[in-house]
């Protein structure tokens, strides 16, 4: 049984190439978890183990671990840094206790780490801050710090000051207790001189730090205030609370490749980072009664968890993990609340990277999996039946990118599409729809390296290769103009002929709606049984087209004459002559083409606002508006889809990964007559 008050839970955010997976490594080798120090060029971490992300030498996914140090119970969660899966990250913060923010001394504070930053925030996890690659070339502590500083609301506080940087760093020096920590080649750190060139600085920030501490609460300020200073001890107990609290982050430098100050942040996360006890009340909805109902994360409470994350794989099944916020989940069964289901699971697993540890209990803190749950999804609640609750549900990023799929080799197209089912649980942001009218099925992703990555799993973990193509765009045809038009069908080859013969008028519908039928035959020139041929002739000619071959809409026919004979005239007669009707009356009523327009929401720094704009007019996009959320502004635009199917790599481009956009049907508008020429000839040469 896990002692609650020694579990420590969290999850390392920051933007690509900040050295996330590497810290990970570190820390489980300093804490040996691990018995080798693995290397993301090499291909060689426990974190970054499936084939994309070898290849890529990037996190594709939220990879899980366990491990121990001085007595705390560490559950670890590394987490993508790349905007295509920054998904795995959101959902990861949402059941951390605490995070360690990455930012490299080298490229120092990127667009990306601003949507980090917002997580820790939104969630309001108390937050490490990690400033990495200290050795590296370029290496400058006090720039990243004061990045930091400038573009965020976090209040970085420096613990560790770095002695030297670049290939000179060799230690810290211990702001709190006033000493200087070298690192040794082993990972350890020995305990020496603060270099007399560095006595005055860390004098200095000492006392910026004691003021910081003392402005988090009422009494230390006071105490402050009257004697210049606090103690020891009302240093750490005001810096502990500060860091609970959210309103101090404290700095620490580190070079993970050389495993230089790692056991520093080991021990700043289980000394400085809250237990699960310390944290808030988790916070649910009672099914039944509606009410909003509390879960402290104790485990004498009733026990609730939430999944975060569903693993596919073609042999063990589906693997699905939580985290517990409340109780203690034992025996070989829970209430899935989400879906009023009881699941039965065989057996409990702490997560080790690709590994998996069998254990019998579980308590609030930690990141355990079951497999092959048939009910239980992504963002479900797990809980004691007894005593239901519901979390809220994540919301997954929007899919604004898509393709038609369909598989290389002809023979795996049903085994594709029953593989991209399983893989649509692995992944929430991933959807498969299929287009009514060209009849394409299409998968919908974050962008080209999220759906690019996934091509690449299914070849590797089930052998279907898929192919990705453009789609086509859902075009329409419809008339500007009223005509008249008779439509004849006389045909006579020896026995019984076919006859039929009407006219109708065609005009454009003004309300929006597709079709309309009015039928003002008088006298009977045509018999009440031949009429609805007519009518479905017309309906069937309309799918086809008449133009480029795309369907027909906003169209009123009204039935206004004709003939028949009493012998030849047929149902089937009347639907040609129909069809024949329309088609010449279409010709002669100034048909044009209709594309489908979408309305777009692009929210976007500042900064890259001009661009954006600009790109959406060229795009023949109309801005209808904008509005300010936050320190982004929000362009509502409306822009032909045909415009827009590779935007999403376009705007990361435009803005250095500072945008995001929803995008959904609007309605359909007149293609101009340049764009329609290409359009209509290219139908005709195909």
């Amino acid at each position: 049984m896990y002692d609650v008050k020694q579990i420590r839970n969290t999850v390392i955010l920051g933007h690509g190439n900040s050295g996330k997976t590497t810290l990970a490594e570190a820390l489980l080798f300093t804490a040996g978890a691990i018995n080798r120090l693995g290397k993301v060029d090499d291909g060689t971490t426990s974190m970054d183990y499936e084939e994309e992300e070898i290849k890529r030498k990037i996190s594709i996914s939220t990879a899980c671990n366990h491990f121990t140090w001085k007595k705390r119970q560490i559950f670890l969660a590394d987490t993508p840094g790349d905007d295509n899966f920054f998904n795995e990250a959101k959902f990861a913060s949402l059941v951390a206790d605490s995070a360690i923010l990455t930012v490299g001394a080298v490229l120092g504070v990127r667009n990306q780490t601003e949507h980090f930053v917002d997580l820790i925030q939104e969630r309001q996890l108390p937050c490490l801050i990690c400033i990495t690659k200290m050795d590296r070339d370029r290496a400058n502590f006090q720039k990243t710090l004061d990045e930091i500083k400038g573009n965020f609301t976090l209040n970085p506080v420096v613990l560790h000051l770095p002695i030297g940087q670049e290939k000179d760093f060799q230690g810290v020096v211990d702001i709190v207790h006033e000493q200087a920590l070298f690192f040794q080649e082993d990972g350890t750190v020995q305990q020496g001189e603060i270099p007399a060139e560095m006595v005055e600085e860390v004098a200095t920030r000492r006392e910026n730090m004691m003021e910081y501490v003392a402005e988090t609460d009422d009494d230390l300020i006071e105490v402050f205030l009257e004697e210049g200073e606090l103690s020891q001890e009302q240093l750490t107990t005001g810096l502990i609370t500060g860091i609970y609290q959210g309103k101090i982050a404290p700095v620490f430098p580190c070079s993970s490749l050389n495993n230089a100050g790692s056991s520093l942040v080991l021990d700043a996360l289980t000394e400085l980072l809250p237990s699960p006890e310390q944290r808030p009340a988790a916070i649910g909805t009672d099914p039944i009664a509606k009410d909003l109902v509390e879960r402290n994360g104790t485990a004498e409470a009733p026990f609730s968890a939430q999944v975060f994350k569903t693993m596919a794989d073609p042999f063990a099944g589906r693997l699905t993990l939580f985290r517990v916020f409340s109780g203690t989940l034992a025996g070989d069964s829970f209430y899935n609340s989400s879906r009023g289901e009881s699941e039965r699971f065989g057996h409990l697993f702490l997560m080790r990277g690709k590994e998996q540890q069998q254990i019998e209990t579980a308590v609030p803190g930690m990141i355990v999996a079951v497999a092959k749950l048939k009910e239980t999804e992504t963002g479900d609640t797990l809980c004691d039946q007894q005593a239901p609750i519901v979390y809220e549900r994540p919301e997954p990023m929007p899919s604004v990118m898509s393709y038609a799929v369909s598989a290389t080799n002809e023979k795996d197209e049903e085994k594709l599409f029953s593989i991209l089912t399983r893989l649509l649980d692995e992944d929430p942001t991933i959807k498969m729809t299929r287009e009514a009218q060209t009849h394409e099925v299409l998968i919908s992703g974050v962008g080209q390296v999220h759906l690019d990555a996934l091509k690449d799993k299914m070849k590797r973990k089930f052998s279907v290769e898929m192919e990705l193509t453009l789609p086509k765009i859902a075009y329409r045809e419809t008339l500007k103009k009223k005509a008249t038009a008779q439509g004849k069908h006389k045909k006579q080859s020896g026995g019984r002929g076919q006859y039929g013969d009407c006219t109708v008028e065609l005009e454009p519908l003004q309300n929006g709606e597709h079709f309309e039928f009015v039928d003002k035959i008088v006298g009977g020139v045509i018999p009440q049984q031949y009429r609805p041929a007519v009518e479905k002739g017309i309906l069937e000619a309309m799918e086809k087209g008449v133009i480029a071959g795309y369907p027909f809409e906003g169209l009123k026919v009204t039935l206004v004459d004709g003939s028949f004979h009493n012998v030849d005239s047929s149902e089937m007669a009347f639907k040609i002559a129909g069809s024949l009707a329309f088609k010449k009356g279409v010709s002669e009523a100034d048909p044009v083409l209709l594309e489908p327009i979408m309305e777009m929401e692009i929210q976007v720094d500042k900064d890259h606002v001009g661009d954006v704009m600009g790109d959406l007019n060229s795009r023949r996009g109309r801005v209808l508006g904008m509005d300010t959320a936050g320190r982004y502004e929000l362009v509502k635009a409306q822009v032909p889809q045909a415009e827009i199917q590779l935007y999403a790599p376009d705007l990361t481009s435009m803005t250095g990964g500072r945008g995001s956009f929803r995008v959904w049907f609007s309605h359909y508008e007149e293609v101009p007559a340049h764009i329609a020429e290409k359009i209509i000839g290219a139908h005709e040469a195909a």
